[in-house]
């Protein structure tokens, strides 16, 4: 009736339960094998943990006519008995998609991870640039040159600053490998 997948970096956890909650089977499958083993099995709910890959198997499991459910970890966390390895954690998972009041996650198109995808990694190119914009603010500040926020305000005031030869900017700063680095080269 339910099958818990566990997904492992080399191994993947499986636990069968039937209708009244009892485990059938357990094994374990290599994850280049799992979509095989689902291929042939009938139809079923196919529970797992919302992580790296989960949505592809979810899709897999769509067309092969599965009931796939996602489910947060920190939902399936309080199923786990005793010590935690592969085995009990599928049974956990499987144990937890049973439940009438467990919130599933939809299953995501690629059109919407590769959305999701070119968002973070915009997220990560702003958090990066701000983060180098208020070191620089920092190291202007160690010298006496106070920089306005933000990052348009960043640019023309180095410009400005490196313009009138503040008397505080070195030409050629070195860095500790001995290397000259040149003002204009960062302008």
């Amino acid at each position: 009736m339910v099958l818990g997948v566990d997904f492992g970096k080399t191994v993947c956890g499986l636990a069968g339960l039937d209708e009244p909650g009892e485990v059938v089977f357990r094994k374990r499958r290599q994850p280049h094998r799992l979509l095989g083993f689902l291929d042939a099995l009938p139809p079923c709910v196919v529970a797992m943990e919302a992580c790296g890959g989960a949505h592809h198997i979810g899709r897999f499991c769509l067309e092969q006519g599965h009931e796939p459910r996602l489910m947060s970890p920190l939902y399936v966390r309080p199923y786990v008995k005793v010590h935690k390895n592969d085995d009990r954690d599928a049974e956990a998972i499987a144990e937890a998609a049973t439940r009438p009041t467990m919130s599933f996650i939809a299953i995501k198109s690629e059109e919407q991870l590769d959305l999701q995808a070119l968002h973070r990694a915009r997220e990560r190119l702003v958090s990066d640039r701000t983060r180098l914009i208020n070191q620089g603010r920092g190291f202007l500040m160690e010298r006496g040159i106070r920089v306005g926020t933000g990052r348009h305000v960043f640019p023309k005031e180095l410009t400005r600053s490196a313009a009138e030869g503040a008397a505080d900017l070195s030409c050629e700063p070195a860095c500790m490998f001995g290397c000259p680095l040149r003002c204009k080269d960062f302008l």
